[in-house]
């Protein structure tokens, strides 16, 4: 298509009259399209451009993309995506939907507040524990269904990301020779170090076609449901990775912004939901590939304009440093959390699970959500009272070792969140961190019992189905892991975190991430 054909094409988009009413009609440009919003509506036009990973140089090429556009993003956002609109050729100059020679097509989509967009609210500080739950499980939902790549090799998948990112980065004079030289020798040590499960990994179906483009900007709230859109549409090689690489983008977005503890609770509560444990001791290095893509994507940035150059060039090598920084290899750490119930200890098994090894921090291990599962329960729905007896809890606190041990030997850094009133119990995870060799931390958790009957009246129970009755006959027992470090979770959650701390890092031979 030559450009005055597609200015003939955007002319028309912007006449009010083009749509039957007559509203006003705005414009947004982006580097690969047009966005048109008239009203409650969007009209996504795509640029007549032809790209290294794209090309949508003719009309019927650009058709193609928007209804491959249409179909992927209707898995996660059908009420957006609306349908597809062809602009053709008519008597009186372009109309939609006519008989005549295809000019251009449009995506048409549902209009909706950019305050609803989750890097807004992230801004405002409105990304709730809630709406975390539901993006792990709307997440979760769409890789469960994505087309699965059978052929794929987990290794050179993974290995054509960083020539890519290696091709990208010589070309850029926003990082020096020897800081590249060294970030790629990092990443292709990190390469052959977790070469073995990135094969396993495809090999169990794991590579598929994902969202692609997973980070806040593409996941809003609409009508009360949280929402994927604007998938990478464009490349089915560049979206077909292992899901964890995906979930990477998220987490890394999340991380580089300072909501660590958003990053952790969303990658931990996916990995509850969709079984994805084996691959977590991939993710520090899957977040570091992300930052180190959006580092050379900057860079690019910055070398091709003027405006806010020094600006993108100073983000482009904060991405670069994080990247580097994750790369960075991290003792793995076990710290079980015992406490009775209301005494915080998923709250605070939450907030320290950033602090400890790289991104997204430590995977937490909770006997409520291991119990569920057990059970094929969701978190939220109660178990009947025979799930709680002594050999049920037997088989609990065994699969949360069993799970402790796996992630420890494969360097990941562990809490254990569970009641541990039970010296079996609480031999068991010991036995762990012997079996391990890893560095062990002990917290027991103590409250006020007229604090801990509050809570459980206030809280929201979230996985616990524990109530006045569980407390009282936990009282009754009186336990206490006496050998434990106490730490009163009668204050704040930050004092608490600040005990718990102090307790973890007590032993500089224990290291602790403190970026």
């Amino acid at each position: 298509m030559r450009h005055e054909e597609q200015e003939t094409a955007k002319a028309f988009l912007s006449e009010p009259q083009s749509y039957g009413m007559t509203p006003t009609v705005e414009r947004i440009d982006t580097h690969i399209s047009h966005l048109f919003l008239v009203g409650k509506r969007v009209f996504k036009l795509k640029r007549a451009v032809r790209l290294p990973y794209l090309d949508f140089s003719t009309p019927e090429r650009r058709l193609a993309a928007c209804e491959t556009e249409l179909r992927l993003n209707r898995r996660t956002a059908p009420e957006l995506y609306l349908g597809v609109r062809r602009i053709t050729a008519g008597a009186d100059g372009p109309e939609f939907d006519g008989a005549g020679t295809l000019l251009d097509a449009v995506v048409k989509m549902r209009r909706f507040d950019q305050d609803a967009l989750f890097d807004a609210m992230a801004q405002r500080g409105a990304l709730t524990s809630g709406y975390l739950d539901a993006l792990a499980q709307e997440i979760t939902a769409l890789h469960a269904t994505a087309r699965v790549d059978g052929d794929a090799d987990g290794v050179d998948n993974i290995r054509s990301v960083l020539r890519v990112n290696a091709e990208a980065f010589q070309q850029s004079t926003v990082f020096s020779k020897d800081d590249i030289a060294r970030l790629v020798a990092a990443f292709n040590r990190a390469l052959e170090t977790h070469a073995a499960r990135l094969d396993t990994r495809a090999r169990a179906g794991q590579v598929r076609r994902c969202h692609g483009d997973l980070h806040l900007r593409n996941i809003c709230l609409y009508e009360g449901r949280v929402r994927l859109f604007d998938c990478l549409e464009f490349n089915d090689a560049l979206a077909t990775v292992d899901v964890l690489y995906d979930l990477a983008f998220l987490a890394m977005d999340l991380w580089y912004r300072g909501l660590r503890r958003e990053a952790s609770q969303v990658v931990n509560r996916y990995c509850d939901a969709s079984g994805q444990e084996d691959g977590y001791v991939l993710l520090p290095f899957f977040t570091a590939l992300r930052a180190a893509v959006r580092a050379h994507v900057l860079a690019t940035q910055a070398e091709t304009t003027e405006q806010s150059r020094n600006t993108l060039a100073e983000e482009a090598r904060a991405y670069f440093d994080l990247a580097e920084h994750l790369l960075m290899p991290k003792p793995a750490r076990l710290v079980a959390l015992g406490g009775l119930s209301g005494s915080g200890k998923s709250t605070l098994a939450a907030a320290l699970a950033p602090h400890l090894g790289p991104a997204p921090g430590a995977r937490v291990i909770g006997s409520d959500r291991t119990r569920k599962a057990m059970f094929d329960t969701a978190p939220d729905y109660p178990l009947p009272p025979e799930a709680y007896s002594a050999e049920v809890s037997a088989q609990v606190y065994a699969a949360m070792a069993a799970r402790s041990q796996r992630l420890l030997e494969d360097g990941v850094s562990v809490i254990v969140d569970a009641v541990h009133d039970r010296a079996e119990d609480r031999a068991r995870i010991a036995a762990v961190a012997a079996a391990t060799s890893a560095p062990f931390d002990r917290v027991w958790l103590q409250a006020d019992p007229k604090a801990l009957h509050l809570r459980l009246k206030t809280r929201d129970p979230g996985a616990s189905d524990a109530d006045a009755d569980v407390l009282a006959k936990q009282l009754a027992r009186a336990p206490k892991a006496t050998d434990w470090q106490t730490v009163s979770t009668g204050q704040t959650v930050t004092d608490s975190l600040t005990g718990i701390l102090a307790t973890v890092t007590k032993d500089r031979n224990k290291p602790l991430l403190t970026q």
